[in-house]
């Protein structure tokens, strides 16, 4: 199975330091943000890997090159070239399915570039059962984080992620197999979230899900880098 891994945002709340290095390239303990998810997806043996990118993207291409160091073919979805910036990730992700699937039915994992989530495998044996369900993607949750109280999403004991108000306990983590057909009904090269269609998703009864454990950052600002960076790092 392929995976995408997100790095076209501008990461405004970064600055000034994404203002001379894209967000995915700032390091935690030494090393880019986004060369934890490449090690990790290397580890699980995935072998295809596609970059989307927009701001800075050329410094992206050049300091990943074509993945051979991983043992990963890298591919990358241009957004900055072809469009001028970002997409937006339903955008983004309808961008680079060419890249990713052949038919609406292929499945392919997703990532954002700029959490970090060390102990997080690309589990292939999830990634089969995943496969062989019906679900237009399985998400990754977290609890509130105290920037997001409200919550996306409820999970019910059978693992179906749902909308309810009262039970939207959970965050998505970013973190996510998808099934081509959940993008489908966009055009490439429009702008487009993807939060509308995974709560379209979870109101037909196609959304599932489970609860991340282990450590979960989303970096959003130089001080929250900062934090982790200067935290004892977690061996994976």
């Amino acid at each position: 199975m392929k995976a995408l891994i997100l790095a076209a945002g501008r990461g405004d709340r970064m600055r000034p330091l994404s203002d001379h290095t894209p967000k995915p390239l700032l390091k935690v303990h030494g090393k880019p943000l986004i060369e934890w998810h490449l090690e990790a997806l290397a580890r699980a043996g995935v072998c295809e890997v596609v970059v989307n990118t927009a701001w800075l993207e050329e410094q992206i291409v050049a300091a990943l090159g074509d993945g051979s160091r991983w043992g990963l073919a890298l591919r990358y979805s241009l957004e900055g070239r072809d469009h001028g910036g970002a997409l937006e990730t339903a955008g983004g992700i309808a961008k680079a399915l060419p890249l990713l699937a052949l038919r609406d039915d292929d499945c392919f994992w997703l990532v954002s570039a700029d959490i970090h989530a060390p102990g997080f495998r690309f589990d292939a044996q999830r990634a089969a059962t995943f496969e062989r369900s019906t679900e237009m993607a399985h998400l990754w949750l977290v609890p509130n984080p105290p920037f997001h109280r409200d919550g996306d999403f409820g999970l019910d004991a059978a693992g179906r992620v749902t909308r309810s108000g009262a039970d939207r306990h959970w965050t998505y983590a970013n973190l996510a197999l998808c099934r081509a057909e959940l993008v489908a009904g966009i055009v490439p090269g429009t702008r487009a979230a993807l939060g509308p269609l995974l709560f379209s998703a979870a109101d037909a009864g196609r959304l599932s899900g489970e609860v991340l454990t282990g450590e979960w950052h989303n970096i959003g600002t130089p001080q929250q880098l900062a934090a982790l960076d200067g935290a004892a790092p977690v061996s994976c």
